[in-house]
């Protein structure tokens, strides 16, 4: 069947399609139906099931006879490290480690916070916590104590596992200290943690509540896969929101391991065995969808890298892994091929490895810009395919789906829906507009498969999020527009989240750090442009009057704030003072106007701005940092 073929029995056939897509998956119970309407606009998927995630992406192969195949490659620069688990090995240890949380009282529907760097012991808690049904809640390891309280607040796990340390290209992050405070902030507190010791740093455990890794495995007996019903949670997973609260997406068990498997057959075109690269992070959704679960539902071999693009110890780490491991697919941000771009533009040691296994590079979670495109194929002459999705998706919404057909490729674009993806632009009346005119980019509800169900503990805040704007549609946040032919154009986002390399992070939530110095009245943060990054905070200050303190001072102790409230990972190294900042007559700020004053592109003056000629001065204050050239 062709790709329009099965997109088209995906929107006339919906029942049909997905029952069939189901089929792939082992079930303790079959669904009796795919889609569960009786309660819009919240729709279940395979609702009356009984499944479990683990077995599908653990217990089955190893039953099928497929145990010794590899399933995690473990490499790590950073630490010199070189492991490969297999299946058999893996299952051994989920359960031991499921069986210690069992002992523990840990049990379905409970929640486990992860905190953990980037080793094969991430993979293990969270398929242990699903093994188990219990639900957990990875943190990125760069956040700072308070935001990790704030998830801790409002997850309220019974348990906590965390590694000792994180480590950075030329840095250890103790992350025991962090957890500590953030605990101590917290109102609410684990009933207790455990901790990973890792040779480069160990951590300083807290008698009664803290279990070394090791022996915590050993607390119970290795444990069996517990079934959960269709919708319970496989996880909550914390995205930044444009009050700088985070908002805990709630991911359904059956939909999601549904939608996961069909993608990596048809949209990466892989099959079980094949080496499967997603160079991110186990705290983003790209981690949980394609470093864990998506590949061990398929059989596939992931890799687990523990470093970065460039310094690592350079810019043909990323050739190394391919060559050495064989990959068959790379994903990962264009941030991480700017950086190596950067370092190496001829591409120089691109031509010390063999790449010939490398059979496609899918980009995702920020625009991929034509420049890096096409120095990414040039150096590794395979198809590279930009493609589209969200943490409240979970897998890819638009995309070119290699292993249905080869789409053509269009500059600029990521391609066309993926079934079950009804995509449309809708101008602000909600009426949808003609194909190359911008609009809003809103999905037609149902959501397919795998998408979040709810925002954890908070139905009405995701009724306001996504479904109040545009009714009976799935607001993305993002605006763009579709081509005659079918094509998706995403151009910007419609709210104030900004992504730094590939990391979407809030700019309400730095304008609270910012605003909490004593010495700054008003401020604002825009997202500017960046060669690398691909956006970077920016902050405006506005000092209280009479605040007497040297300008330069005041800048220096809001970046330093910021990275202790909410981590280096916001990449907060630029501010001014400004004596104003630029508004409507109603008193919202203009962010917009002034992102485009700082990246120097032509802009028009609103016709609600309350003082015109503050433009101009927000011009040449930050031209004095940089911008606006």
């Amino acid at each position: 069947m062709t790709y329009a073929d099965i997109y088209s029995k995906s929107m006339n056939e919906a029942e049909a399609f997905w029952m069939d897509v189901s089929k792939n998956i082992d079930w303790f119970k079959k669904p009796s139906r795919a889609l569960f309407d009786e309660r819009p606009p919240f729709f279940e998927w395979f609702k009356d099931s009984e499944v479990n995630c683990c077995w599908n992406a653990v217990d089955r192969h190893v039953l099928e006879g497929n145990g010794e195949r590899i399933a995690i490659i473990y490499d790590s620069p950073v630490t010199g490290t070189k492991r490969k688990i297999s299946y058999s090995e893996l299952q051994t240890n989920v359960a031991a480690l499921a069986g210690g949380l069992k002992s523990k009282g840990v049990s379905v529907g409970d929640r486990v916070l992860i905190y953990m760097p980037m080793v094969p012991e991430a993979l293990e808690a969270m398929l242990a916590c699903s093994r188990l049904g219990a639900i957990h809640s990875v943190v990125f390891g760069g956040f700072a104590a308070n935001e990790l309280a704030t998830r801790i607040n409002d997850s309220e796990p019974k348990a906590i596992i965390t590694g000792s340390c994180g480590i950075e290209v030329d840095r250890i992050i103790a992350y025991k200290p962090l957890l500590d405070e953030a605990i101590n902030l917290a109102t609410f507190k684990p009933e207790f943690c455990v901790v990973l010791q890792r040779e480069q740093h160990r951590a300083t455990m807290k008698s009664g509540r803290d279990f070394d890794w090791v022996d915590f495995k050993g607390f119970g007996a290795p444990t069996a896969c517990v079934p959960v019903n269709g919708d319970h949670p496989l996880y909550i997973l914390y995205t930044s929101g444009t009050t700088g609260e985070p908002k805990g997406v709630v991911r359904p068990t059956a939909g999601h391991l549904v939608s996961l498997h069909w993608t990596m057959k048809n949209i990466y075109n892989v099959k079980p065995g094949d080496v499967y690269w997603a160079a991110s992070d186990v705290g983003w959704v790209v981690g949980h969808s394609y470093i864990v679960y998506a590949p061990l539902l398929n059989g596939n071999t992931t890799v687990l890298f523990e470093g970065k693009p460039v310094g690592t110890p350079d810019a043909g780490t990323f050739w190394r892994v391919i060559e050495e491991y064989q990959v068959k697919v790379l994903f990962t941000a264009p941030t991480a091929f700017r950086a190596i771009k950067r370092n190496d533009p001829t591409g120089f040691l691109a031509k010390k490895y063999n790449m010939k296994s490398l059979q496609s590079l899918f980009l995702a979670g920020e625009r991929a810009d034509p420049d890096t495109v096409a120095w990414a194929k040039n150096i590794l002459q395979v198809p590279i395919v930009d493609h589209w999705w969200q943490t409240e998706t979970g897998s890819p919404i638009v995309a070119n789906p290699l292993g249905i057909e080869e789409l053509p490729f269009k500059i600029g674009s990521p391609s066309v829906a993926m079934p079950g993806w009804d995509v449309q632009i809708l101008d602000s009346n909600g009426q949808k507009v003609k194909p190359n005119e911008l609009g809003s980019v809103v999905i037609k509800l149902p959501l397919p498969p795998g998408s979040l169900s709810t925002l954890w503990n908070a139905e009405e805040r995701y009724l306001k999020s996504y479904l109040s704007t545009f009714p009976g549609f799935y607001e993305t946040g993002d605006s763009g527009y579709v081509d005659e032919g079918g094509y998706l154009y995403i151009m910007a986002r419609t709210d104030d989240v900004i992504n730094v390399a590939g990391h979407r992070l809030s700019t309400g939530a730095i304008e609270e750090v910012l605003s909490a110095h004593p010495d700054v009245g008003e401020c604002a943060v825009i997202g500017v442009s960046d060669d690398l990054k691909g956006q970077v905070p920016l902050g405006l200050l506005c000092l209280n009057t009479g605040s007497g303190r040297l300008h330069s001072d005041v800048v220096v102790e809001v970046i330093q704030n910021v990275r202790n409230q909410i981590g280096p990972v916001a990449a907060f190294k630029v501010a001014c003072v400004v004596e104003r900042l630029p508004k409507t007559r109603s008193g919202k700020i203009l962010r917009s106007t002034m992102v485009a004053i700082a990246d120097g592109k032509d802009y028009k003056i609103p016709a609600t701005i309350d003082d015109p000629d503050i433009l101009s001065e927000i011009a040449v204050e930050l031209r004095k940092v940089g911008y606006s050239q």
